[in-house]
C-alpha cells in the first residue's frame, strides 16, 4: 500500500506540466516569482526544492530581483517621547510601504544593506544579519563590548564576489587606559567573515581619522570598502582610503583638483556615496548663518577605475542643493534623494551633467515629521531568498541575552498606540457594516413610499442610494491589520478621521429617512429600533 502511494507521488511529480518543460523555461518562470512564493514553491516537490535551492538560482534570482529604496530612520526622543527605529521600503513606482519591516527592532541600527540581508545592531545586544525577505536572523557576538560613541558609519557589511563570502567590518577606536574608546582615531579594523569562529584584527599603515568616518560615511564596492580620512597636503585636505577585503590590503586615493570657493559661503564638506556600483565623492560649501545647511553647488564625482589609472570625472554639478545628503545611496534610477527643511522626503530627477533641484519637479514621498533632520539613512535593497542557516553553527553566533526590542517597557506606549488603532478600525468597520444594513432596508421602505408619488421619498432615496455606494463586497470580513511603520500609522489616523467623517453624513441621511417613515402613516409599523447606536458613534469620535 505504502509502495503505490509512493508510486502514484511519483506519477503525479512526473506528469507535472511545468517539469515537462525545458529545464531554462522552468528557470525563467522562476526568475520572475517574488520570494514569498518561492519559499511555498519549496515544498511542493524535491526537483522544485532542489531549483530553487540551487546557489547558482539564488544568485541569478537577485541579479533579476526590483532594486529598492530603503529609507532608515535610528530611534531618536522627540519632546521626551522615545520613537522607535523605523524603516520605509519605496518601490519602482515611489509609493512609500506602510507596513513595518519585521526584522527591524525598536533599538535597532542599521549598518549595511548587501544582497537582500541587513546589517543591525543594538548598544546594548549583539549584532544581528537579517534576511528582509524570509525574516530568518542571525546574531552575532560583538567584537568590542561597551563602545562608548559607538556609530553606524562605524560597523560596514559587504559581499565579497570572487570568494562568495559575506564580511562584517567594525572600525576600533584606539584604546584609552586599555579600554575601547572611541573619540578621534582608530589603528584597527575587526573583521568577521559569516561562518568563522571569530573576529580578526587587522592594524591600519597608520592611524586615521575615526570623525572623518562619522562625517563622510563609508561604501563598499566590488569586494573593497572606501571612506574618507584627513591629508592635510591634499588641496581639499581629504583623500579616499581603501581596504581589500580579500587581501586585507590598504590604499591611498588622491581626490580630483579642487574647485576655487566662494568666500560668501562657509566651509566645504564630504560625503563618500555609491551610485550604480561606482565610488562617487559628493562635496557642497554650507551656509554661514546653518552649518547643516548646504549653499551653492552640490558636485559629485565618480571614480573611474581603468586597467592603467584611477581617474576621477565629474558626473553631477547640481544648483540650489538640497539640506540633507542621506547614504550611503542617495541616486536611484536617475532621481536624487533629498531631505528638506520643510519635514519631507523628496525623489528630484537629474537631467544631465548640470542640472537644478526645482522643488516643483520633485516627487514627494513622505513627511518625516515629527522625527528630526539629519537623521536619515538610504539603501538600495532587494528581496532575496540567501539563506543563513549555513552559518548557524559557527562558535561566534550567539542568543541575546537580554530583553530587547518591543518586550522592554519603554515601548509599552507604542505597543499600546498601535493596538488602540487596531481596535478602532474593527470597531469601525463593524459600524459601518451595520450602518449601511439600516441604510439598505430604509432604501426598501423609501422605495414604497416612492411608488405612491412621496416627493420626499424620491430624494431621501436618491442620498440612500449614494450611501450605499459605499457597502464592501465582503462587510464581513475585516482584512487582517500587520504591525505598521509610523507612516502607515499616520495614514490609518487620517483614513479614519475621513471614515468617521463619512459615517456622520450617513448617519444624517439615515435619520432623515427614519424620521419620514415614522411619520408617514403608511409605514406606521415601522421601528426606530433599527437605527444605529450612537452612543458606539459617539466612543469612534472620541
Amino acid at each position: 500500500m505504502a509502495s503505490e502511494e509512493i508510486k502514484s507521488k511519483k506519477q503525479r511529480n512526473d506528469e507535472c506540466i511545468i517539469n515537462c518543460l525545458p529545464e531554462d523555461l522552468i528557470e525563467r518562470i522562476f526568475l520572475r516569482l517574488p520570494v514569498s512564493t518561492l519559499l511555498r514553491c519549496v515544498s511542493v516537490c524535491k526537483h522544485w526544492h532542489n531549483f530553487i535551492r540551487d546557489p547558482q538560482f539564488v544568485v541569478s534570482h537577485l541579479q533579476c530581483a526590483p532594486r529598492d529604496v530603503l529609507l532608515f530612520f535610528q530611534q531618536e526622543s522627540v519632546s521626551g517621547e522615545p520613537y522607535p527605529s523605523d524603516a520605509i521600503l519605496i518601490d519602482e513606482a515611489w509609493s512609500p510601504s506602510t507596513c513595518a519591516v519585521p526584522v527591524i527592532g525598536p533599538d535597532d541600527f542599521l549598518f549595511g544593506s548587501c544582497n537582500g540581508l541587513l546589517g543591525l545592531y543594538t548598544k546594548t545586544s549583539t549584532i544581528k544579519v537579517a534576511n528582509l525577505a524570509t525574516g530568518e536572523c542571525l546574531h552575532l557576538e560583538k567584537p568590542a563590548k561597551n563602545v562608548k560613541g559607538d556609530h553606524f558609519s562605524f560597523y560596514s557589511f559587504a559581499f565579497h564576489p570572487v570568494t562568495k563570502e559575506y564580511k562584517i567590518t567594525h572600525f576600533l577606536g584606539d584604546c584609552v587606559e586599555g579600554r575601547p574608546h572611541n573619540k578621534d582615531r582608530f589603528s584597527t579594523i575587526q573583521v568577521y567573515t559569516l561562518g568563522d569562529e571569530k573576529w580578526k584584527d587587522i592594524r591600519t599603515p597608520e592611524a586615521l581619522s575615526l570623525i572623518s568616518v562619522r562625517n563622510s560615511g563609508v561604501v563598499n564596492v566590488d569586494g573593497k570598502m572606501y571612506w574618507l580620512t584627513e591629508e592635510m597636503l591634499s588641496s581639499w585636505q581629504h583623500a579616499v582610503m581603501s581596504f581589500d577585503l580579500w587581501e586585507e590590503s590598504f590604499a591611498m586615493i588622491q581626490l580630483p583638483a579642487a574647485c576655487e570657493d566662494h568666500d560668501y559661503f562657509g566651509p566645504r564638506k564630504f560625503w563618500i556615496r555609491d551610485i550604480d556600483g561606482k565610488i562617487c565623492i559628493v562635496t557642497a560649501q554650507t551656509s554661514r548663518y546653518g552649518p547643516k545647511a548646504l549653499a551653492g553647488e552640490l558636485q559629485i564625482w565618480t571614480l573611474d577605475n581603468t586597467v592603467e589609472q584611477q581617474r576621477w570625472s565629474q558626473k553631477y554639478n547640481i544648483k540650489n542643493p538640497p539640506n540633507y545628503i542621506p547614504g550611503p545611496h542617495f541616486v536611484h534610477r536617475d532621481r536624487i534623494l533629498a531631505q528638506l527643511c520643510s519635514d519631507n522626503v523628496y525623489a528630484y530627477e537629474l537631467f544631465g551633467e548640470n542640472c537644478d533641484v526645482n522643488l516643483c519637479k520633485g516627487v514627494n514621498l513622505l513627511d518625516f515629521s515629527p522625527r528630526k533632520p539629519y537623521n536619515m539613512q538610504s539603501y538600495i535593497c532587494v528581496k532575496s531568498h540567501v539563506r543563513l542557516d549555513v552559518y548557524k553553527k559557527a562558535g561566534i553566533v550567539r542568543r541575546p541575552k537580554q530583553l530587547e526590542g518591543w518586550q522592554l517597557k519603554k515601548w509599552e506606549t507604542w505597543k499600546c498606540r498601535l493596538s488602540k488603532l487596531a481596535d478602532l478600525q474593527c470597531r469601525m468597520h463593524k459600524f459601518e457594516h451595520h450602518l449601511l444594513e439600516v441604510a439598505e432596508t430604509m432604501g426598501k421602505r423609501c422605495q414604497f413610499l416612492k411608488d405612491k408619488q412621496h416627493n420626499i421619498a424620491e430624494h431621501v432615496l436618491t442620498e440612500l442610494k449614494q450611501v450605499l455606494q459605499h457597502k464592501p463586497d465582503n462587510p464581513d470580513q475585516l482584512r487582517s491589520i500587520r504591525r505598521l511603520n509610523w507612516v502607515g500609522y499616520s495614514q490609518a489616523q487620517q483614513k479614519l478621521e475621513v471614515r468617521l467623517s463619512k459615517t456622520e453624513d450617513m448617519m444624517k441621511v439615515v435619520e432623515q429617512a427614519q424620521d419620514m417613515l415614522d411619520q408617514d402613516a403608511s409605514v406606521a409599523g415601522a421601528s426606530s429600533s433599527d437605527s444605529p447606536d450612537k452612543e458606539e458613534q459617539g466612543s469612534l469620535q472620541h
